[in-house]
This record gives C-alpha cells, structure tokens and sequence, in this order.
C-alpha cells in the first residue's frame, strides 16, 4: 500500500549550521502534483471552508490572548498565486487581528538602510496573524538573478535572516515558509490569460515578461535560497502550485497545525464580572 503523503515530505531539510542542504532539489518536487487534494474541486474547496472556520476560532484566541504572533510567508514566481492564496484561505477569518503586508521593490528610503530594515518594522505584534505577500526574500532572490549579489554577499544575506528569524521565533512568533512552486508552461497560462483579458490587465506587467526569460536563474536561485534558510524554528516548504485549489488547501493545512501547536486558548474569565447584570 503506497505511502500516504505527509506534509513534512514537502519540507525542506533542515539547514546545519549554516550549510546548505546537499540532499535538496527543487527539481524533485512536480509542480502539478495535487498530494493533498480531495478529488474535486468542490471537496477541495469544502476542506478549505472547514479548516478555514478552525482558523477562525484559532486566530481569535490568538488576538484574545496578545501573547504569540504568527508569521505566514508566501514566495513565489509571478502568477504562482500569492494574492489567491490570500483570499481563498482567509476567507473565513475575521480580519480583527489579520494583516497582510505586501513587499514591492524598496524605495529609496529602504535602500538607504539595512536590508531587514523595512521588514523587521512589518513582523506580527503580540496577538496578530501577519502574512507577507513577498518578503525579504526578495532582497536575495532579484539581485542575485540580476548579478548585483555574488556568492559571499548572498550567504552573508542568508546568514542575517536566519539570525532575523531566530530573534522573531525566540520572541514568541511561529513562523512558516511556503513557496508557491509553479511550472513554466502553467506561468505562460496565466500570464497569457492575463493578456487576453481586458479586464485582468491591470495585473499584467511587461516587467513579467523579463523575469520569465530569466526562469532557469530564478530557480536556480530559489535552490539556493531554500536550501540555506531553511530552519527548525523557520522551515521552508515546497507547495505545488499548478493546481489552485490545492495550492490554497496545502497552505491552509500547514497553517492550521502551525495553530494547534500553539495549544492556544480563551484567556480566563474575569472573576469580577460573575454576578454582573446589564441593565
């Protein structure tokens, strides 16, 4: 009887001291794959609207209890489904403690700092659900493929955001990685029906274009990257993207046992209320 797939099969192995993994590929996982999938599209979107009521009750005991954060990272080549992601798996979540922080090219402000800088500004408070729609991954990942980051300035790089990520997990902030794994030939898809469509042209950038003929250095860089930052305290995983509703199931499965480990709970009650009547 085949193995039944599990979603630390989908994780990327743990980084040793800094070193990047030798047994990681990108290549072996497939884009297309649907390991979490109930069958049809209709059971796919029912499991999502079930997790997405837990989440719902999750995150208010998170608000409620203003003690952990939770950090949910997307990445992702363009079209891979960040913003659809967004919108499928939190539906069902109340927004009262929900922020999404978008990270676009920095500005010339960002750049006259650290490259952390602006990010560390956007990491979750006390009882707040923060999803980054991009990240501070992208200070490695586009100047490296542009060749504005050799060799040693990316893992120094690497090396300051596991040091950034340890400091947000050591102050109470779970945090998990997903990237959005697509393949070329459903990017074309997408980005052509984006063209077709009046309508969707607003989210077409000639900009996409060019990155798409630097496919095979962004992979090579999204290697590179996963396989060095990467951590227990901060793991990576590979999400099949091809398909959307798995895509969004995949994700909101990772997030719903990044809650329970949490063991989270309504504060107690308030001794001094019990007798209280409104009048």
């Amino acid at each position: 009887m085949a193995k039944q797939p599990e979603l630390d099969d989908f994780r990327v192995p743990y980084v040793d001291d800094g070193k990047k993994s030798s047994k990681f590929s990108l290549d072996a996982f497939d884009p297309s794959a649907k390991p979490f999938s109930s069958g049809s599209k209709d059971a796919d979107r029912a499991r999502l609207s079930e997790i997405g009521a837990i989440l719902d009750t999750q995150q208010e005991c998170l608000h409620a209890q203003q003690k952990r954060r939770v950090l949910l990272v997307l990445q992702g080549m363009d079209t891979s489904g960040k913003d659809g992601t967004i919108r499928a798996v939190f539906h069902e979540v109340d927004p009262l403690g929900l922020r999404i922080v978008p990270f676009k090219a920095p500005t010339p402000v960002e750049l006259a700092h650290d490259f952390l800088w602006r990010v560390h500004a956007q990491a979750p408070a006390a009882g707040e659900l923060t999803i980054f729609n991009r990240s501070h991954y992208e200070d490695l990942l586009v100047p490296t493929v542009l060749g504005n980051l050799d060799a040693e300035a990316f893992e120094q790089r690497c090396g300051h955001i596991r040091q950034f990520e340890k400091l947000l997990a050591d102050s109470g902030t779970a945090i998990v990685k997903c990237m959005l794994h697509i393949s070329k030939d459903e990017q074309r898809e997408r980005l052509q029906a984006r063209i077709d469509d009046p309508n969707k042209h607003w989210k077409f950038d000639v900009a996409d274009l060019e990155a798409r003929k630097q496919w095979d250095q962004y992979q090579a860089a999204y290697r590179d990257m996963l396989a060095v930052t990467s951590t227990e305290y901060a793991p990576w995983y590979v999400v099949p993207a091809d398909s959307k509703t798995h895509r969004n199931v995949m994700v909101a499965e990772l997030l719903l046992r990044t809650f329970e480990a949490l063991k989270l709970e309504y504060p107690p009650a308030k001794e001094s209320l019990k007798g209280i009547k409104v009048e």
